[in-house]
């Protein structure tokens, strides 16, 4: 049988996504190595590549596999109905994030099949069924739509990671060189890692993986990275500093190997200040930068989102990178209900912090998080282009243009000048030109966020409880076929 896997672009609305950071499919590359052994595979990469009409017409798949998180949901299911409308005949299957939390929110007669959890087994069972023309009503994981209603067969849960396949990462060679964070490019992706012990309110992880934290083994790991051709290596895991004793062995064993990457990876700040040593023998072996979910600048903040971390364990980690030399990419979060004081001592914050680098994420209640099931009934819209991170689906305490005015203050002021420019130096020389445009172009669309709300009394939104209406909106325009189905646009026409 032939497959496609799709990668979708994020919708029009959204801000963020693949404008500022790529990485690979790695859960599309999973899903295909279920499978590959038996059939035709390909991935389509949707944020590069806009030519779907092209590849439906040349590779004429049987089934079509999409994935999507929360903001993608639009975007999916506007897919799906487009593909069915011209190839009625393929089988639609949609797996990912949200289709784990809400399949509820994929019940269209343009979807035939929703996928949920950890898919490459469940998938793989789902195309033996179909290729058997077997019915799949008894197969764990999964969700059947059926003449407008949804069969749910309930979770399938995986304890071992090492029991599923190598992602197949050459059904993506021809985009492998865009993928990138900042300056990392080309940088690949691997996991080593699912689910975590703490319990964030704003985070639906640990949920995802049941509670549970399902490390790899050590060797498989290591196995996996002499495969990687890229000469930058993202974990990602949900957590990666979790299990420390297991980092240990890890990095010693990367060492024995004489693999050499530059690796980006996500620590917690109280891991990080408990454990010094463990980053120093990281730091020898190519450790470059780390992801570090610092939050807030106040306790009451912390204690707020359940991050169990305090401000004084930020600022030892922070210390303790910045004698070891590792960059730390510092990621916020903005509070809705912030006062223009409270973005005035934010800023401050951060300043003094003297950080390289620092990103800002407004908080949001993404489905399947308890902060979701505790704010549902204060959301401003439940149309999902908007859970960007940057767009507030929450009330504002300040005026829409008022917090936005604030939000683009911290964005750009919390960190000096001139530690901006020597984070740009890690950039090759040619990447830096297009930098200064493009953070332009997101100062006016930040400038002019608040104007995305104005017709927001007029937005027909999906039911987050029933995602059976199909959701068109005033405010945001849908993708056009020139966006989606149009002509050939390659991922090196897009450089």
């Amino acid at each position: 049988m032939k497959i496609l896997l799709i990668e979708p672009a994020k919708p029009p609305l959204s801000i963020g996504g693949e404008d500022i950071f790529l990485y690979e499919p790695l859960a599309l590359e999973y899903i295909a190595a279920g499978v590959i052994t038996d059939h035709d595979v390909e991935i389509l990469d949707m944020r590069l590549d806009k030519n779907l009409e092209e590849v439906l017409a040349c590779f004429q798949p049987d089934v079509v596999g999409l994935t999507a998180y929360t903001v993608h949901v639009n975007t999916v299911r506007w897919l799906a109905e487009e593909i069915k409308a011209r190839y009625p005949q393929i089988l639609i299957v949609v797996g990912g994030h949200h289709a784990t939390v809400l399949p509820a929110d994929f019940l269209s007669p343009a979807i035939d099949v929703v996928v949920k959890g950890e898919g490459v087994f469940t998938f793989r069972q789902l195309i033996e069924r179909y290729e058997r023309r077997a019915g799949f009503a008894d197969v764990p994981g999964l969700a059947i739509n059926q003449g407008g209603d949804q069969l749910d067969n309930g979770s399938r849960s995986i304890s071992n990671l090492d029991a599923l396949p190598y992602p197949t990462r050459r059904l993506t060679a021809k985009y492998r060189k865009h993928y990138f964070s900042e300056w990392m490019k080309p940088l690949a992706s691997i996991r080593t890692s699912k689910g975590c012990p703490f319990r964030c309110n704003f985070c639906a992880q640990w949920k995802l993986a049941e509670g549970k934290y399902l490390p790899r083994n050590p060797q498989t790991i290591v196995a996996e990275l002499g495969q990687i051709e890229e000469p930058y290596v993202f974990f990602a895991d949900d957590e990666s500093l979790v299990d420390t004793i297991r980092m240990g062995k890890l990095a010693a064993l990367i060492k024995t190997s004489g693999i050499h990457k530059q690796y980006f990876l996500y620590g917690r700040s109280d891991t990080i200040a408990q454990n010094p040593s463990l980053l120093a023998a990281w730091k020898e072996i190519g450790l470059e930068r780390i992801f570090v979910g610092l939050e807030f600048f106040r306790n009451e903040d912390l204690d707020y989102v359940q991050k169990s971390c305090t401000t004084e364990d930020n600022e030892r980690a922070i210390q303790i990178l910045a004698d070891l030399d590792l960059e730390m990419y510092a990621s916020f979060i903005v509070r809705p209900d912030f006062t223009r004081e409270d973005f005035s001592a934010f800023r401050r914050y951060c300043r003094e912090l003297e950080l390289s680098f620092a990103s800002f994420a407004v908080l949001t209640p993404l489905p399947g998080t308890d902060l979701f099931a505790d704010l549902k009934d204060r959301l401003l819209t439940k149309n999902y282009d908007f859970f960007d991170f940057i767009h507030t689906v929450l009330p504002t305490q300040l005026s829409m243009k008022d917090f936005y005015t604030e939000y683009s203050r911290l964005l750009w002021n919390a960190v000096p000048f001139n530690r901006s420019l020597a984070f740009l130096r890690r950039f090759a020389w040619r990447e830096i030109p297009p930098i200064v445009p493009k953070t332009f172009r997101l100062w006016r669309r930040l400038r002019n966020i608040h104007k995305d709300y104005e017709d927001l009394a007029n937005i027909r939104p999906v039911s987050i409880m029933n995602g059976a209406d199909r959701l068109l909106t005033s405010s945001s325009r849908q993708p056009t076929g020139d966006d989606i189905i149009g002509p050939c646009t390659s991922p090196s026409e897009k450089s």
